[in-house]
């Protein structure tokens, strides 16, 4: 049996959002949208937000040293300027929790949703939107930087400008035009991108630069409440190969920097390390049958050594943030983490200064526009009755992370 050892002090866990697990959250744009039929129904959810402690207790009993979670910005911020000394109180609590079980947190200070009073007045489209990201970034860490060291300003700034001003499925539902051509994408519903206004593509280059100057304006403000703290931004990297074909070659490499290398560039001078969200892989030229997860995405988690490789000519160290797939009967998930850990491993050997992997997702959650039936969860969730089930594939996943490394 061979023994892949990762780096001692190595961080293994998994990831959720706040947004997609802890339900009763009101104020904010996703839920006015699933009022008005533009997304699934989000009630509850998993009720973490009540049950923490015990879902605490499952990720003591997996191995895990470490846990991502997202503060809920309608939260702490109901009105705009005016914060929520009981909302902080509650994650404080969160915090608290996991430094019980010896557990480090991992805090992404915002992971997609708006509070309506920012979403109804123009979002990230506002000219100030920068300034108020920043100020809000700024309290979250004065209140908790003394139980979280690791803060990460942003979750996939990219992914949320698409899906939000190019594809029409997610709030604001705004499609971008080029031209004649009329950008568009479902998510699981045709519904919310049919319905949307057509707004010229420079208002999507609007938004992403805003979330490029709220990232770096955040980590100033950050950094002026405590120097300690390690400041990152979460990115989801697609990666791009190809065939030795120059015509697929050249494509690759445009694709890489439209996805990844324009926005990285213009925020690495504002990070003190990176964190990676793996999924997907496209090769230009590639007639390979590949495997499909629940969401139709090849399964392709070797890639993930690839992903790792690209963010590292930045030489910032990185932490996986995000890497999983839907697999509702948990057939393909326990063979998946194991050579997503191996493409990292790779990784690590060539010189990649990786410090940490956060499987996503810990619990099953409201999968976006596809609701709740797509299942990441290393836990499966019951919707009707709440009931935990750990998955047979949480449990290779235990092996690896009591072991910090991978057995074969």
């Amino acid at each position: 049996m061979t023994e892949k050892k990762f780096p001692d002090g190595f961080y293994w866990g998994a990831a959720t959002s706040a947004f997609q697990v802890e339900g009763g959250i009101k104020n904010m744009d996703w839920e006015e949208a699933a009022k008005k039929g533009l997304v699934p129904k989000i009630g509850i959810a998993a009720d973490h937000f009540n049950r923490y402690e015990a879902d605490f207790d499952l990720v003591k009993l997996l191995g895990h040293n470490a846990h991502r979670l997202s503060i809920e910005w309608a939260r702490i911020e109901p009105e705009e300027g005016k914060f929520d000394l009981e909302a902080i109180n509650h994650y404080r609590k969160v915090l608290e929790a996991l430094r019980r079980r010896n557990i480090e947190p991992f805090i992404t200070i915002w992971h997609f949703t708006l509070p309506l009073w920012f979403s109804q007045s123009g979002g990230f489209e506002r000219k100030d939107a920068p300034e108020v990201f920043a100020r809000y970034s700024a309290y979250v860490v004065k209140n908790l930087s003394d139980l979280c060291h690791n803060f990460s300003t942003i979750n996939e700034p990219n992914v949320f400008a698409s899906h939000g001003w190019l594809y029409g499925a997610w709030p604001p539902f705004k499609r971008g035009q080029l031209l004649w051509f009329k950008f568009g994408k479902p998510d699981g519903t045709w519904r919310s991108a049919q319905i949307t206004s057509h707004k010229n593509i420079l208002t999507y280059f609007k938004v992403v630069n805003n979330l490029i100057k709220a990232h770096n304006l955040a980590y100033d403000k950050i950094k002026e409440t405590d120097q300690n703290i390690n400041v990152s931004i979460v990115k989801h990297v697609r990666v791009f190969q190809s065939n030795a074909n120059p015509v697929n070659m050249l494509l690759a490499c445009i694709a890489r920097y439209v996805q990844s290398g324009y926005l990285m560039n213009r925020v690495i001078d504002k990070c003190d390390s990176v964190g990676l969200n793996y999924y997907r892989a496209t090769k230009f030229g590639d007639t390979k049958k590949y495997q499909l997860s629940d969401m139709g995405w090849k399964i392709y988690p070797e890639g993930i050594e690839f992903a790792l490789k690209y963010l590292w000519k930045h030489k910032k160290p990185i932490y996986i943030s995000e890497a999983g797939l839907a697999d509702a009967e948990d057939k393909m998930r326990a063979g998946y983490i194991t050579r997503q850990v191996d493409g990292m491993w790779c990784a690590i050997q060539d010189g990649v200064d990786v410090r940490g992997h956060m499987y996503w997702s810990l619990l099953d959650n409201y999968e976006l526009a596809l609701g709740y039936e797509k299942r990441f969860g290393l836990v499966a969730i019951n919707y009707e009755t709440q009931e935990r089930t750990i998955r047979p594939s949480a449990y290779v996943y235990k092996k690896i992370c009591e072991a910090n490394a991978l057995l074969e």
